[in-house]
């Protein structure tokens, strides 16, 4: 290698070989390193202990492939499509995934609220009722086809915008989508997905609605057509719901003494299908079923460029969102058994299993809690598992897929509504938040209420905005303290939230919490200014007082001792004079401006001769910060300023912008505040009279 960075430097025969060695050598370790950043499958699988983990990935995966079946079908009512193309999505994504993702746990298929998001764009594009919108390749298609081309096609897209994400390395987008956002966001999807499975849970005949407020009129329809509810149907919801509820608490209550999670929800549907195919529900009572299921895969489809056009708004935040959840959920479980994931190599899983999964009728794939829980109770250890889960997909959609079609669409239903629990269980942090840090709790809120009403594309926007907005204000108007020393103790603290504390005489240390910038440099001002005093007034006031006293000299109405009566006088000069340092070298002596003036001028008093500026928290200055920061008033009133705690990278800014002149040096910077505070007590002498009590050192401890 060193040979490689140091060309022309053989001499003999030798060390050309020798050059042209380690060139090959340096190709295949890149080459090597690529190929392990691409296929993260090759790096487990080369420490894949057979003996002890085979088992638990076989047991894991037949257990996720069941669940993983149920999902696809009720997930896939969510996208307003037929129930059998769940089980594509919980096929093909995971094929790409087990070559391309980082993550061992994380179970690929179909995740309720992208699917609600798919659905949105589905039933705006081909609604229930009317013409679909006029899209080229749309011609000679049922409208059930025409909604799979459309899912399809929003699919390829959202996963071409991953793959390309990932690619420029901008997985660090999904930052930006904070916890409580997510929250917030997944609770409105939430309740989205509840009503849009009531129709199901009811038996009636709702159409499909997307856009703003679309819940609140499919909420409408619902209670219009309340009285035309088929009993069967509820029955069978209620029951399924309060069964499978009980016994999914059983097993969390139970986890550490059952081996494997009860596969309540796979019992459940067997056991509702061959009731409903003994006792013929769909003819005697009108229940809706999932119907034919079509044994084998479909041929691969060109997505529809048209589609990419009317949807391109929508596959973005569907890109995002996927990409968001599945990378949370997987930094969970990585951090829990001690690997690391790549979140750029994620996105670029990601999209390659959408790009893919959507060639064969597939609609978007990321993770669904659930699932990935049963994948990682069971035992699951690698992906393996996710394999095996597909191979049983495989086999209902080529072997017993048929099986399934006497199944009641409300068992469906009330399986979606079940699984909801945790994201509805959200709702108990608005309390908690509010209590602990209420900018967050708004973030909360208006997500959440942006989602319901506005749509999860415009909701999830709108609550980006709310986040941005709660972040600029925060740094814009941050809490600015004053601190004190805790006496006996090289400690400052915010003086409030102390009693026994030491504050020099004339002194004031004023920290500053955040970066200063052209947003909150005026903010700081304000503050130094409520704090203190108005620099800038009191420059002016003792520019004119000058004046004053050199004309009442030059007219010998007044000696430098004594004293005249009362004098009015006028501003005369410019600003730009008065802001100029006061000049004393044509009088006698310096004046003391906070004693007696001659003649009754009055001057505002000034007790304070030093001011500390903390700048511990502050991580970066710009330009419209250094000249607002530039504070000559304070100087040129005889007020000395010190900034402590400077970040290196700062001070060399302000070196490079020509920050400091006569005025302002950089003997004004000290490492820590205690040195400024040593250095004032030096240069003002009358303050080392009152010395720390050093024999008694005061600890105070915090216990939460």
């Amino acid at each position: 290698v060193e040979v490689v960075r140091f060309k022309h430097v053989y001499k003999t025969d030798t060390h050309k070989i020798c050059f042209h060695n380690c060139r090959i050598i340096l190709f295949l370790v890149r080459a090597k390193d690529a190929a392990l950043s691409l296929l993260p499958v090759i790096g487990w699988l080369k420490i894949y202990r057979l003996k002890e983990w085979l088992l638990s990935d076989i047991v894991s995966g037949v257990s996720t492939g069941l669940v993983a079946v149920l999902q696809g079908l009720a997930y896939c009512l969510l996208a307003s499509l037929p129930p059998w193309y769940g089980l594509f999505s919980a096929f093909f994504p995971v094929i790409s995934y087990f070559f391309l993702g980082t993550s061992r746990h994380i179970s690929v298929g179909p995740f309720p609220v992208l699917c609600l998001m798919i659905g949105s764009v589905v039933t705006r594009l081909v609604p229930d009722e009317g013409p679909p919108t006029n899209i080229t390749g749309f011609e000679g298609l049922t409208r059930d086809e025409q909604r799979v081309l459309v899912a399809s096609s929003v699919t390829f897209l959202t996963g071409i915008m991953q793959l390309a994400m990932g690619l420029l390395q901008v997985g660090f987008v999904v930052m930006y989508l904070s916890d409580t956002l997510v929250s917030g966001f997944t609770t409105a999807a939430a309740i989205h997905i509840l009503v849009s499975q009531l129709k199901f849970v009811l038996g009636l005949q709702v159409p499909g609605l997307s856009g703003p407020f679309s819940i609140i009129y499919t909420l409408e329809i619902i209670f219009n057509k309340i009285t035309s509810t088929n009993v069967c149907d509820v029955v069978i919801s209620l029951v399924i719901m309060v069964v499978v509820f009980i016994v999914k608490e059983l097993n969390d209550r139970f986890k550490s003494k059952l081996p494997v999670p009860i596969p309540i929800e796979v019992i459940m549907t067997v056991i509702a299908c061959g009731i409903s195919y003994a006792l013929d529900f769909k003819t005697r009572y009108g229940i809706d079923v999932v119907g034919h299921i079509p044994k084998g895969y479909e041929p691969p489809m060109a997505p529809n460029l048209h589609v990419f056009q009317e949807t391109a708004v929508e596959a973005f935040p569907m890109a995002i969102v996927g990409f968001a959840v599945a990378f949370s959920v997987a930094k969970v479980y990585s951090v829990k058994h001690d690997y690391t994931i790549d979140g750029n190599q994620e996105l670029i899983a990601f999209g390659v299993s959408n790009i893919f999964g959507a060639t064969f009728r597939s609609f978007a794939a990321s993770t669904a809690l659930s699932r990935t829980a049963v994948q990682e109770s069971t035992g699951g250890k690698t992906q393996i598992a996710g394999l095996l889960s597909a191979v049983i997909v495989m086999i209902v959609t080529l072997a017993i897929g048929f099986l399934l079609e006497p199944l009641p669409k409300s068992v469906l239903g009330a399986v979606v509504i079940v699984n909801l629990k945790g994201m509805l269980m959200q709702f108990r942090e608005i309390p908690y938040l509010w209590r602990r840090d209420k900018p967050d709790c708004v973030v909360w809120l208006g997500t959440c209420i942006a989602a319901i009403l506005l749509g999860l594309d415009l909701g999830l926007a709108a609550g980006l905005g709310v986040e941005l907005l709660s972040v600029v204000l925060r740094t814009q108007f941050p809490r600015c303290s004053l601190l004190a020393n805790i006496k006996g103790t090289d400690i400052y603290k915010d003086r409030k939230d102390f009693i026994d504390v030491y504050e020099p005489e004339g002194v004031r240390i004023f920290r500053i919490p955040s970066p200063i910038f052209f947003a909150n440099i005026e903010f700081f001002r304000t503050k130094l200014v409520e704090v203190g005093f108005n620099p800038l007034r009191v420059l002016r006031k003792r520019n004119k007082a000058l004046r004053m006293i050199r004309k009442l000299l030059k007219a010998g109405d007044l000696q430098w001792t004594s004293v005249s009566n009362v004098f009015h006088f006028e501003d005369e000069g410019t600003m730009e004079e008065l802001d100029q340092p006061t000049d004393f070298k044509d009088l006698p002596a310096r004046i003391d401006w906070n004693a007696e003036l001659p003649g009754n001028i009055i001057v505002p008093r000034v007790d304070l001769h030093s001011l500390i500026l903390d700048f511990a928290a502050v991580s970066f200055l710009d330009i419209s910060a250094l000249k607002g920061l530039k504070t000559v008033e304070l100087i040129r009133v005889e007020v000395e300023v010190y900034i402590v705690a400077c970040d290196p990278y700062i001070l060399e800014k302000l070196h490079d912008c020509c920050f400091f002149d006569a005025e302002v040096q950089p003997s004004m910077f000290f490492l820590t505040l205690h040195d400024a505070m040593l250095h004032i007590q030096e240069k003002h002498p009358q303050l080392a009279e009152k010395k720390f009590d050093y024999e008694k050192v005061k600890t105070t401890i915090f216990i939460h």
